[in-house]
């Protein structure tokens, strides 16, 4: 292989990515008419002109599409999926696709990928759910998203469950704790559904909040690594203390604790309202977290007085909407992605420093370890294996497993581990890791890992390739990669290429994948 020369092919090919100085306005940008297209861009829209901010254009068709597939379904459109979109010329293609993704079984598997990470989905060390109650649990997980469950009663089954941890999956939440103490319970409610740490609270609201996951009680059955999960009712504490029977919450209010009554279902009726900001702010900000990179309150888990929303109008408009839908996560998905806000470039048009805090363009992000995985795996027709080596027992996939369906934490690979994904440990957004590194760019760059499944991709997007049919060929490897067609002048640099004498078609077709799935337009959202 010729270094010097495939180095300028790479040069050449990602000389429009996102970020360049002057890059094609018809591969990433598209209309520049920025009216409003709901509620959710009058107030963005509002807030941005109030600020003298100027925001970014609507993004291309090609960009919208692989954007939309990677942030709602975790999954790269096929090259005949995107063919067809890029085809179609109505005008409601983007909201008829917007559609068409929240009912495919990919949006199940991404999402419950992402509470998987939040509610701590793992086997073994340190939170050590074991493959029994993890198998349960993703299970329920899985199918309430199926099911479109309203999000008070998802969060209610969870806060309020009691039983086998084995035979009522709800209950693992509790287990998947680094401890089983009170404090260590009230910080993973907050954290998880009130996008709150409770360390930073003042001492008698962390002291109220604790009270009402006291009386939560572990039992070891006989069965091997089940546990039970039960309210201790009518027990005193080691010292003949009987237990409180008040408690204060937390908005500063007291909860009468009746001896017979279950705690943890006070705090869950005091939590779920309607009204209740904790709740509805919390989870409509983490979605909006989830598919635009940023929070409205950011970071989505770091919730305060001290940290307030870039733009409160918006947070408290998808708080109504949230409720006005009967908790039906899935409306606010829609909402945000058929929104202009969500559609704009990546191109920045402004150097204002309060651009990316109010959403003036679409922030350009890595692609999670797993969509990336999978997405490689996806275009050169490849598979992955993963595995859990700790005795507890090994656990193997099958290698036709995608990386977004995996049940377990602890199932994991080589890659996985590289690419920063979340090791579900905390809960915390900032666990998953998606900065790059030079041990990923020399992997992908040099791998015999990356390599092997290049050429696999080239067996498979381009069988015969020739000069007569180079157009041809590159179109279908674009659209595989990047789901978009290539420019007359990259169509020109790799024409250009394949005749200097550094390699004939079919290497500069090789060379070719290997330069754009190692390019910034493959490698990250935008």
């Amino acid at each position: 292989m010729n270094v010097k020369s495939l180095l300028i092919l790479t040069v050449v090919l990602a000389a429009a990515a996102p970020g360049a100085e002057n890059p094609p306005a018809s591969v990433f940008e598209g209309s520049t008419d920025l009216a409003p297209n709901g509620k959710i861009d009058e107030l963005v829209f509002g807030r941005l002109e109030r600020m003298g901010i100027l925001p970014a254009n609507v993004c291309s068709d090609g960009v919208f599409l692989r954007r939309v597939y990677l942030d709602a379904i975790g999954t790269l459109p096929s090259a005949e999926e995107a063919r067809r979109f890029l085809m179609d010329s109505s005008a409601a293609k983007r909201d008829k696709l917007i559609d068409e993704l929240l009912a495919r079984e990919e949006f199940v598997d991404c999402w419950t990928m992402k509470w998987g990470d939040l509610l701590r989905v793992k086997s073994e060390f340190p939170i050590n759910l074991w493959p029994n109650a993890v198998q349960a649990y993703h299970r329920w997980i899985r199918t309430c998203i199926k099911d479109n469950m309203p999000y008070d009663r998802f969060v209610r089954e969870i806060l309020t469950a009691s039983g086998s941890n084995f035979r009522v999956p709800q209950v693992n939440f509790y287990r998947a704790l680094q401890s089983n103490e009170p404090e260590a319970i009230a910080e993973a409610v907050a954290l998880t559904f009130m996008g709150s740490r409770v360390r930073s609270w003042p001492e008698d609201r962390r002291s109220g909040m604790t009270t009402f996951f006291s009386r939560v009680g572990y039992k070891d059955t006989a069965e091997w690594k089940e546990e039970i999960i039960y309210f201790k009712a009518f027990q005193t504490d080691p010292s003949g203390t009987a237990p409180p029977n008040t408690a204060v919450l937390p908005d500063g209010t007291h909860a009468q604790l009746p001896p017979d009554r279950d705690p943890r279902e006070i705090f869950a009726d005091w939590l779920i309202r309607a009204e209740n900001p904790w709740f509805t702010g919390s989870i409509v900000n983490r979605v909006w977290y989830w598919l635009l990179g940023r929070g409205i309150v950011h970071e989505p888990d770091d919730i305060r007085r001290d940290n307030p929303p870039g733009n409160p109008e918006l947070l408290i408009y998808l708080r109504q909407e949230l409720v006005a839908a009967q908790f039906d996560l899935k409306h606010v998905y829609r909402l945000i992605l058929k929104s202009k806000t969500y559609q704009r470039s990546s191109i920045l048009r402004t150097d204002h420093p309060d651009a990316k805090a109010q959403f003036a363009h679409y922030p350009i992000r890595r692609l999670d370890a797993e969509v990336l995985i999978d997405a490689l795996c996806q275009i050169t027709g490849t598979t992955e294996s993963y595995s859990s080596i700790i005795p507890e027992p090994y656990s193997f996939i099958p290698e036709n497993r995608r990386a977004i369906a995996l049940p377990d934490g602890s199932i994991t690979s080589s890659f996985l581990e590289m690419f920063g994904r979340s090791p579900r440990d905390s809960g915390l957004e900032s666990e998953r890791n998606n900065r790059a590194t030079p041990a990923q760019h020399l992997h992908l760059l040099n791998s015999t890992h990356i390599r092997l499944k290049i050429e696999q991709a080239q067996k498979s997007l381009a069988p015969n390739p020739s000069k007569d049919n180079l157009a041809e060929t590159l179109a279908a490897v674009y659209l595989t990669i990047l789901s978009r067609f290539p420019t007359e002048e990259e169509l020109k640099a790799v024409e250009a290429y394949a005749a200097s004498g550094n390699a004939n078609v079919e290497r500069a077709l090789f060379h070719v994948i290997w330069a754009l799935i190692n390019s910034p337009e493959f490698l990250y959202r935008h």
